[in-house]
């Protein structure tokens, strides 16, 4: 089947980067070393469905030099980068994704890739399993299982399971220590004012940044904003996370009232409407608004749309412009979808090295387990977490204690 890209003659950038990240991911080296003389995924055929960047690209191409029949789009319609899809293509990997591609293109390629007839997937906010559940479900008796690599796609998977329709076994990657722990807190943490900085070429120090959610991608970003020196507010429904955000040194107010504060919103809930009409109205001039939750509907666009009273207008590449009527401009960071990749790289490459471990173990699982697994939705057993850190600690030249029979038997026999 023919790729469909934005230009094939673009690979040699893209692949400039692949390079560069895959001196950095350790962990996939190794799973590289070790399974493609073997041919682990021989014959198989997989579709990868994530932020198509170098780290996506080098699981992509490790996935296939074990190999796999691979094929890979993009998860969100701004992340893709299309030097890097070029380079898969001229690796031998059929992909189907463009950059800034429509919603109907996106939808379309999608298609394209279950045209192939996937054993294994990997998903990156559910819009691959939905697809599956829906409209494609006549390909489910070929499919073995996959993988989700967000919290977004989890909650989606979850709601499947719990009212019995989750039609084929799904593993929850996103909920492996060696994924959230990092990824989600450390990725975010970094990729998002990567994205907010470079976009805005502002500064952070000095200003007050309102986190919209205290999970663990919250965490990373408030972490990081008091780092640069920010005064950081936390919005949240849960008290408990609220009240852990207090212990952690921030403050914790209502929209409402954290609406009149901010100079910077980041919202992270994985919810729809976190900032809505009545925020954006008393929100003072020149703030800027970027979301960091894996669908684009965080902050309500329309809401934002409606009140402007001049047509929206790009103050800076990939920040665009809402004027209200008491002359406020509210400026809106990467059309409101993932700042971190629409306006960035994505997470660093030694980050998503751990995530994309347990996403090839993932895969490796459920090849090893085929025809096993209920259609349910599993977590990877943690020594596999434990196997991924200890590679991962020592390649970093770090090492850890290991415990003594006496100290095992101490604390394990009664």
């Amino acid at each position: 089947m023919e790729s469909m890209i934005r230009d094939i003659r673009l690979a040699e950038s893209g692949q400039k980067k692949i390079d560069w990240v895959k001196g950095h991911m350790p962990l996939l080296n190794y799973f590289n070393e070790k399974y493609a003389p073997t041919q682990l995924f021989k014959g198989i055929n997989m579709v990868v469905t994530i932020h198509l960047e170098a780290k996506t690209a080098y699981l992509a191409l490790t996935l296939k030099n074990c190999g796999a029949n691979v094929t890979v789009t993009g998860s969100n319609p701004l992340s893709t980068q299309d030097d890097v899809a070029a380079a898969l293509v001229a690796n031998g990997i059929t992909v189907f994704a463009t950059h800034a591609c429509t919603n109907e293109e996106y939808d379309m390629y999608l298609d394209k890739a279950l045209d192939t007839h996937p054993q294994l997937i990997v998903d990156d906010g559910g819009d691959l399993v939905n697809k599956l559940h829906t409209t494609r479900r006549e390909l489910i008796p070929e499919l073995w299982g996959g993988s989700e690599e967000t919290t977004t796609g989890v909650i989606r998977l979850r709601a499947l399971a719990e009212t019995g329709k989750l039609a084929f076994p799904m593993i929850a990657v996103n909920d492996s220590n060696c994924k959230y722990l990092f990824d989600n807190r450390y990725g975010t943490g970094q990729s998002v004012w990567d994205g907010i900085m470079r976009t805005s070429n502002l500064i952070v120090a000095g200003k007050t940044v309102v986190v919209a959610g205290y999970g663990w991608c919250g965490k990373g970003v408030a972490m990081r904003a008091k780092g640069m020196g920010a005064r950081v507010i936390v919005t949240e429904v849960d008290p408990i996370k609220g009240i852990e955000a207090v212990f952690d040194g921030f403050e914790t107010l209502p929209m409402a009232e954290a609406a009149k504060k901010g100079d910077i919103f980041v919202t992270v809930t994985g919810c729809k409407d976190v900032i809505r009409k009545e925020h954006m109205k008393v929100m003072k001039d020149g703030v800027l608004l970027a979301n960091a939750g894996h669908f684009d509907v965080e902050i309500n666009k329309p809401d934002l749309e409606a009140l402007s009273v001049k047509a929206p207008f790009e103050a800076r590449q990939n920040i665009t412009a809402y004027t209200l009527a008491n002359g406020h401009q509210l400026n809106l960071l990467g059309e409101g979808r993932l700042v971190n990749l629409a306006c960035g790289d994505g997470h660093p490459a030694e980050v998503m090295d751990l995530s994309f471990a347990m996403q090839f173990l993932a895969m490796r699982h459920v090849l090893e387990n085929k025809g096993k697994l209920e259609n349910k939705l599993y977590l990877l057993p943690a020594e596999l977490d434990e196997e991924v850190a200890t590679i991962k600690l020592r390649a970093m030249g770090f090492d850890v204690d290991k415990l003594s029979e006496e100290q095992w038997k101490y604390l394990h026999e009664a």
